[in-house]
């Protein structure tokens, strides 16, 4: 058997705590429950768990938001993803930001966003091979003073379009 790849559900405390776990193991950023919960409360749709038969907890989780970017465009985000050491090198990574990724799509999302630290060379392997492109390098983005790449990845035509070239004149009335 392989590892299931589901939805994160909104209705079990559990699955907050163990999405939690993750990602403070892994990441650098310290998160409070707040930022957990504006983005799980907000687009659970968005939030997706790797789930192994052989382990009691998930091993991988994806979280992600989608949200008008200057009256433009829908930008998808993807905030957090994270896998158990035990479980890396395998694809479930690339599997998770997949699904993230056709869900966004499915929302009409032009774009996707994210920030991975210049130091992770594994991230920024994953998202450039799944065709992400570097922006923009941020200095001292994270709190551990560490630089951050902003990556996109265009979906639509709009996003290879300024944000104030797509915005409509409004109409003056007379």
């Amino acid at each position: 058997m392989g590892i299931e790849y589901r939805r994160f559900d909104l209705s079990k405390i559990s699955e907050l705590q163990h999405v939690q776990r993750l990602i403070d193991e892994d990441l650098s950023e310290p998160y409070s429950v707040y930022v957990y919960r504006y983005f799980l409360n907000q687009w659970p749709e968005l939030c997706y768990l790797a789930i192994s038969p052989t382990e009691p907890q998930p091993i991988g989780c994806i979280v992600c938001k989608a949200e008008e970017h200057r009256g433009a465009r829908l930008r998808g985000y993807i905030g957090m993803l994270a896998v158990t050491k035990e479980y890396r090198k395998r694809g479930i990574a690339k599997r998770l930001v997949g699904i993230a990724i056709e869900q966004m799509r499915k929302m009409g999302c032009d774009e996707i966003m994210l920030e991975a630290e210049v130091e992770n060379q594994a991230a920024l392997r994953l998202y450039e091979g799944m065709g992400f492109i570097r922006v923009k390098r941020m200095f001292r983005y994270y709190l551990n003073q560490g630089d951050a790449f902003k990556l996109i990845l265009p979906v639509t035509e709009k996003s290879c379009i300024r944000s104030t070239f797509l915005l409509q004149p409004e109409t003056e009335v007379l």
